[in-house]
């Protein structure tokens, strides 16, 4: 039986906005059923714990805001009320969160803001905004804090803040009986790396950070208990002798742990990383090509056994199967969406 998958797309850039697709169970394609452009630049994505409702930042300036879809007809979600202002600039990610919904929001000052949520799965207001503050070396894209990625550890406990322009991911937790995120801890990175997104190993105690500014994957040690996070080691995503400008953008584990794997823009690579048995050692096995250009996001199927990269410039969604011994992905198919940036599995 097909499955449906949602995709995300910049309508500013001709994108189709939200785009419902069916998934084949036995060949990994994807067939387009339709598409909203309720929302401007949905880029991200991200699903209610029950799985009945759908939730998109808009990334949009100066005011970014967030929305809520219904997927009771999952081949055509649709809107919850109207999208709700985060009370931040360029909402680049998202996550539910102990019964809210947190956006990351990406233009300066970078912060994290806390909605809540109602009963049928829409959208309230917002209910505070954690603002950062920092800079970093690079005076282009660090001239102040850039909250990329807003990210719940396997606990449920927390939430990790990834931040661009200050070089740090912040771990913070909801204030008892109040809807204020606190921060417990921020975990410094080294200067000028630009970290872009997080993802955590399923043994729950490790942590790979993506960085954009760098073309490396930071492993981190990750205690629940305390909310602490401690970086351990660099790994490249690219060979050394790679030529031209490279912004990786998505790191993916695989379900066993045995494999991740990262995006590269510019290089319109997906790397092969193999993992340690212990987590804390990555190394590069290869680079294969994305299937189209700037990769923007990367995600795993349910079954663990294909991967789907998102291709912004090219304007495609391509599906690998992977290789269950080398972690090794082979191009199967794709499927045309101008300005696409972000692939969800319902």
């Amino acid at each position: 039986m097909a499955g449906h998958v949602y995709i995300g797309s910049f309508t500013s850039a001709g994108g189709r906005g939200l785009t419902a697709a069916t998934v084949d169970p036995d060949t990994g394609a994807l067939t387009a059923l339709g598409h909203t452009a309720d929302v401007p630049n949905p880029s991200f994505l991200a699903r209610s714990a029950d799985g009945r409702t759908l939730y998109a930042v808009s990334e949009t300036e100066p005011e970014g805001a967030a929305a809520a879809f219904s997927l009771a007809d999952p081949a055509a979600p649709r809107l919850l009320g109207d999208p709700v202002p985060v009370h931040g600039g360029s909402p680049t990610h998202l996550t539910v969160h102990q019964g809210h919904l947190l956006t990351a929001n990406y233009a300066a000052p970078g912060s994290v803001s806390v909605l809540s949520l109602n009963d049928d799965g829409s959208l309230g207001r917002v209910r505070s905004v954690l603002e950062h503050e920092g800079d970093g070396p690079d005076q282009e894209r660090q001239e102040a804090p850039h909250a990329h990625a807003v990210v719940t550890d396997p606990s449920g406990r927390w939430a990790l803040s990834v931040d661009l322009g200050t070089d740090s991911v912040r771990v913070c937790e909801l204030e008892a009986g109040s809807d204020e995120l606190e921060i417990e801890r921020e975990l410094g990175l080294r200067s000028g790396i630009g970290p872009r997104h997080l993802a955590f190993h399923p043994d729950g105690a490790h942590a790979y950070v993506v960085n954009e500014l760098d073309s490396v994957v930071t492993v981190c040690r990750w205690d629940a208990d305390k909310g602490s996070l401690r970086p351990l080691a660099e790994t490249r995503v690219v060979p050394e002798d790679a030529e031209g400008e490279n912004y990786p953008s998505e790191v993916v584990v695989a379900r066993d742990g045995r494999f991740a794997w990262v995006a590269n823009r510019g290089h319109n690579t997906i790397a092969v990383l193999a993992v340690d048995e212990d987590g804390e050692g990555l190394e590069l096995v290869d680079t294969v090509s994305c299937g189209g250009d700037w990769p923007r996001h990367l995600t795993l199927d349910p079954s663990g056994s294909r991967l789907y990269a998102a291709n912004e410039r090219s304007g495609d969604v391509t599906w690998f199967d992977v290789d269950a011994a080398t972690g090794l992905p082979r191009q199967a198919g794709s499927l045309a969406l101008p300005a696409v940036s972000c692939v969800l599995f319902a």
